[in-house]
């Protein structure tokens, strides 16, 4: 509240308030000082008048009555008055109307003052006599009227207002005056220091008044000086502040820029260093695969024991710098940022079947007993990104095998979260091998580092693995991590929450009816494993302790794991003893490589299957002999299955349609071809196939493009496996491929083996290659001073996978259409058109990959190679040599066409000196 209205209120407040105080209790006195006074004159008066009122009435005489009454009538507050007797009956009533008023309860005068009107009863004396005092039986009452008094309380009332109104002008005259002499001061004190606050230093204030106004103004004027002086000053360290942070941010700006520039230069420098990484894989890894390929040639060439022990050596060091390179890339990536992940649909059952089937050949050198235990409380229905989860469990399978020499590598997935539609599983990988120090756990996960110095010279390694999969892990939303003890093994675990289609538990694979299976299994982990996979499907299962005991009641099939000791000598005649003992179909696991099987009579039929063994392999291979057992004695090598699959096959090669025929054929599997994207969508609206196998780089519509139309027609096209067959599938490549709907990819040249691995996976189908004769090559030729032969049957039989006559075929196409390869790779190279002289250099890089002709086939490689990586302008100086090869095998056509028979021997005599010189 201002200090004037304070002011105001106590000057005007406090003395008005005393005097309405005094007014109203005067009033009040006054009032009250009336009423007893009217009281007193009344009630005197009727009891004086009582008496005589008494007396008029005992003698009878109204007139003397009327006279005495008329006297209280006369009073001005009296409006009326009643004589009546005990019983309420009017003996005399004068002035207004009233009501009837019962007698009073007690004998002397009352008067009731409730209200305006007052009553006023006053008993009459009685007669005496002589017997006492009679009780009145007359009464007088009187009805007065008090408005005279409340009129003059109200004139009172108003003659006190008056006077204080009169009083209240006067004071607040008074009080404003005193008010304004007081507060006149601090009014202009206030608007000093307004002005102050503003910036206004030169005002001064005024030093009249009162000695402690002056103070006060002269203090303030005092002040505005010492402002003025800290202005100036201010301005002045406000101006050189400026001028030195001006300064500053010129030379930040520099800096600013110089850091600008430094950013952009690394940025350049980051993308070049990308570019050169992915240059300098395809450039590197395109020749290595080559080198991959053809160290898998040479290995089923005749070789003697130290070419092969070389071959072998070199084998290793080309895997090595492969998977050194794809570390590398994947290193660089996850450093700029640019790993993608997918969520496709994915069975982790079949996910570590695969990745122990790819780690499986390792292990069998090893003798390690290679299994993985997917818990059944695993949904089938999962999604996530399968590649970089199987990148992951290969590396931690791979470094499990690397470093263990002995005992077990045991790979573990169980549910360890559910959620609504979320599960996260721990994946685990333990082994026995040589364990980990707790320091060398701390720096196990950080990049190019391994346990110890002597594992790296020991077991090789960047140390990158373990990295990569830390960070895929990390990304993927989980964590990884390892537990160990030297000498003691290893635990490496990771979770990894993926979405879950449906929670439900995966169904079983067979339905075994109660089927008596007897089990003989030495190795713990992998007896407990098919012991609870059997009865989950069903079976009543016998454990034998021993291979030459079984219970008196015959299985009807009897599941056999045999150690490696048990694979030759004494032992191995043992088994066979045994075998020829059984009542049943046999299936044996062996823990060895596919061509190392044992040969062993079953005579009731059976399999022998190799480990890591998939879950689908075993419920296929059970449920084939439980239903139909064979009744003639077999061998262990599997027979072939029937033509049960059938697969279109596209490309635009003719070689490359007949060799992957002649493959399906060998496969015991029905073939339909197609030699164009649109060729193949026309099939496939009448047509109905299991599997494709397409081409990547076609005329017209390429692999991918025919892809997508495929899936567009629906139905079972939808889900239709599709295997790209390529010969250039880097991993971004591959990535790229899987991304457009491809289900696998298969780099060219084909390998056989590679290929009937992937259609028993994607057919669901144990198949199996038929036994080919080796042909006797039909011709070589080596130009003079080569260092390749011009043509070279024997490897082209072996390109043929053993066909000597498929190699003859392919070679003739070849030769029939190199007039029409040279004319369009020479148009296109007039013209300029590089995406042409690309379709012309890959459909005879793509003829040659399965023709004996390796001096055309490794200019057509490199110029290819070399075209997809710098340009058409940096082909010209191998384009003269791709010619001269394609002249050299035209003249070696016009030599051999007539004496072809004559040239046989020679070509198979220079084929083996060519390879012995290299």
């Amino acid at each position: 509240m201002p200090m004037r209205t304070r002011l105001l209120l106590l000057l005007l407040g406090v003395p008005l308030g005393v005097m309405l105080l005094l007014f109203a209790q005067s009033i009040r006195h006054d009032a009250g000082v009336r009423k007893a006074a009217l009281e007193a004159r009344l009630t005197t008066g009727a009891e004086l008048l009582a008496p005589a009122l008494g007396d008029a009435l005992s003698r009878d005489q109204p007139a003397a009555l009327h006279e005495l009454a008329q006297r209280l009538l006369d009073i001005d507050e009296v409006r009326s008055l009643r004589i009546h007797d005990s019983r309420g009956q009017t003996l005399l009533h004068l002035g207004q109307q009233q009501a009837d008023v019962a007698p009073p309860g007690t004998l002397g005068t009352r008067l009731d003052t409730r209200g305006d009107h007052w009553h006023l009863s006053v008993p009459l004396p009685p007669f005496r006599q002589e017997s006492g005092t009679i009780p009145p039986t007359r009464w007088l009452t009187v009805a007065i009227d008090t408005t005279s008094l409340a009129l003059g309380t109200y004139r009172q009332s108003a003659l006190a207002g008056l006077t204080g109104l009169v009083a209240g002008l006067l004071l607040f005259l008074l009080a404003y005056l005193v008010s304004r002499r007081l507060t006149r001061p601090l009014h202009d004190i206030q608007q000093a220091l307004l002005r102050l606050n503003a910036g206004n230093y030169q005002h001064r204030m005024p030093t009249r008044g009162s000695k402690e106004a002056e103070q006060l103004a002269a203090g303030i004027n005092t002040l505005a000086e010492h402002l003025a002086h800290a202005r100036d000053d201010m301005q002045r360290h406000v101006e050189q502040t400026t001028q030195d942070l001006q300064e500053s941010m010129e030379t930040i700006e520099i800096k600013n820029i110089e850091l600008d520039m430094a950013h952009r230069r690394a940025l350049e420098a980051n993308r070049i260093k990308t570019e050169f990484l992915a240059n300098m894989s395809h450039e590197i890894r395109t020749p290595l695969n080559g080198i991959i390929g053809f160290c898998q040639l040479l290995g089923r060439s005749r070789l003697n024991a130290r070419q092969r022990e070389w071959l072998e050596h070199m084998q290793k060091a080309s895997d090595s710098l492969l998977s050194l390179i794809n570390d590398i890339l994947d290193f660089s990536k996850i450093e700029a940022g640019k790993l993608e992940f997918e969520a496709v649909n994915l069975d982790m059952v079949t996910l570590v079947d695969e990745v122990l089937g790819l780690q499986a050949p390792q292990a069998h050198q090893k003798r390690l007993h290679l299994l993985g235990l997917v818990y059944d409380d695993v949904p089938a229905q999962l999604q996530g990104d399968p590649l970089r989860i199987k990148q992951v469990l290969t590396n931690l399978v791979h470094n499990a095998i690397k470093f263990t020499d002995r005992g077990e590598v045991i790979v573990r997935v169980m549910v360890e979260e559910t959620q609504t539609t979320q599960v996260t599983l721990k994946i685990s990988v333990s082994d026995t091998g040589i364990g980990l120090t707790p320091e060398s756990q701390e720096r196990l996960f950080q990049a190019f580092s391994q346990a110890s110095v002597s594992d790296t010279r020991q077991y090789g390694g960047t140390g990158l693995g373990l990295m990569i999969c830390r960070q895929l892990v990390r990304q993927m939303g989980g964590e990884i991590g390892v537990d160990s003890q030297p000498d003691r093994g290893s635990t490496f675990a990771f979770t990894l929450p993926l979405l879950a289609r449906s929670l439900e538990e995966r169904a079983p694979e067979l339905a075994l009816n109660g089927a008596p299976i007897a089990l003989y299994e030495p190795h713990l982990p992998t007896r407990h494993a098919l012991l609870h996979l059997l009865k989950c499907w069903g079976a009543r299962v016998t454990l034998i302790e021993s291979s030459s005991r079984v219970d008196a009641e015959p299985p009807a099939l009897l599941l056999a794991g045999l150690q490696n000791e048990d694979l030759d000598g004494a032992a191995l005649a043992s088994w066979q003893a045994c075998l020829d003992a059984m009542p049943c179909p046999t299936v044996l696991l062996i823990n060895a490589d596919p061509f190392d099987t044992p040969e062993l009579r079953l005579r009731h039929g059976g399999e022998v299957l190799t480990r890591p063994l998939s879950r689908q392999a075993l419920a296929a291979t059970l449920e084939h002999w439980l239903d139909a057992p064979p009744t003639q004695p077999q061998m262990v090598t599997p027979a072939s299955p029937p033509a049960l699959a059938r697969i279109l096959v596209v490309d635009d090669t003719a070689s490359n349609r007949m060799l992957m025929k002649e493959l399906l054929d060998d496969l015991g599997l029905s073939s339909l071809l197609a030699t164009s994207g649109e060729e193949a969508l026309a099939l496939a609206q009448s047509e109905s196939v299991d599997l494709v196998l397409m081409d990547i780089r076609l005329p017209g519509m390429d692999g991918v493009a025919t892809t997508h139309a495929l899936r567009k027609l629906g139905g079972v096209w939808r889900h239709c496996p599709i295997i790209a067959v390529t010969a250039h599938a880097l991993e971004e490549e591959r990535q790229r491929l899987l991304h457009h709907g491809m289900h696998d990819v298969l780099i060219k040249p084909l390998d056989s083996q590679l290929l009937t691995n992937l259609l028993s996976q994607h057919l669901n189908l144990p198949l199996t290659p038929s036994t080919i004769s080796s042909e006797t090559p039909s011709a070589l030729e080596a130009a003079p001073g080569d260092e390749l032969p011009i043509v070279d049957m024997a490897l082209g039989t072996t390109l043929a996978g053993g066909r000597a006559r498929l190699a003859e075929e392919t070679l003739t196409h070849l030769l029939d259409n190199l007039d029409d390869s040279d004319t369009a790779l020479r148009q296109a190279w007039q013209d300029g058109d590089a995406e042409a002289f690309l379709d012309a250099i890959h459909a005879l890089n793509g003829a040659c990959r399965y023709c004996g002709v390796p001096q055309l086939a490794l200019v057509a490689e490199t110029l290819e190679t070399r075209l997809r990586t710098r340009g058409l302008d940096k082909v010209k100086p191998l384009l003269e040599e791709l010619f001269d090869a394609m002249e050299r095998l035209r003249a070696w056509q016009a030599e051999n066409a007539a004496d072809q028979p004559s040239r046989t021997t020679n070509a198979q005599a220079n084929s083996s000196s060519s390879l012995n010189d290299r």
